[in-house]
């Protein structure tokens, strides 16, 4: 059994990755609502708190970033900011900050999303940085310390957020929850390393 802390465990997402971690001591956090530790991953101080609050773990989950969605030509540079500092550099600050923290042959597990490889309007800012942490995943497993791992899980739209994202993505397929958490039990239970886990139709 490892100890796993889940970041947005109240989200469709994070329900779907808690679905894959069921024989583990899961910690959840968020920025709100009734989890173990809040966390803000945009905020470095957060981040290192909730590490220093939870002391000992095997694993981080993150199925979090937020996005903003316009189209190119009304994107502003702030929008753009607002996505990249969450789901880029946010997950990319809870490896850089985690590592200090996790446990020997721990593993972190970011979430990207599939817009980056079957692009839809008004979410050039999700697709981009969706991309930018597949590559970012790829890249630093190689400089990963004391045998930690890491890895991405790319999913396409849940089915059980269809109704909410479903008008946006004509033609898109969604996935059962239960299968994107397949993607993340395998990336926290296996031993890959530097993988993208992209869970489409």
């Amino acid at each position: 059994m490892k100890t796993i802390i889940v970041i947005g465990a109240l989200g469709k997402m994070g329900q779907a990755a808690l679905t894959g971690l069921s024989n583990h001591k899961v910690i959840t956090a968020g920025r709100s609502g009734s989890v173990d530790y809040i966390v803000d991953i945009t905020d470095e101080n957060s981040i290192r708190t909730l590490f220093e609050q939870v002391g000992y773990f095997d694993a981080v989950v993150n199925t979090v970033g937020f996005c903003e969605y316009a189209s190119f030509a009304d994107m502003t540079q702030a929008q753009w900011m607002t996505t990249v500092m969450s789901k880029m550099m946010g997950q990319i600050n809870l490896v850089r900050i985690g590592q200090e923290y996790i446990a020997d042959n721990g593993s972190f597990t970011l979430v990207s999303g599939i817009l980056n490889i079957k692009p839809i309007p008004y979410a050039i800012a999700d697709a981009t940085t969706s991309g930018a942490i597949d590559t970012f995943v790829k890249c630093v497993a190689y400089e990963m310390p004391r045998n930690t791992r890491i890895n991405v899980v790319n999913p396409t739209v849940l089915a059980e957020a269809w109704h909410v994202y479903g008008e946006m993505m004509p033609g898109f397929q969604p996935v059962p929850s239960a299968l994107v958490g397949k993607a993340f039990e395998r990336a926290v239970d296996g031993f890959i390393n530097g993988e993208v886990l992209y869970v489409d139709a």
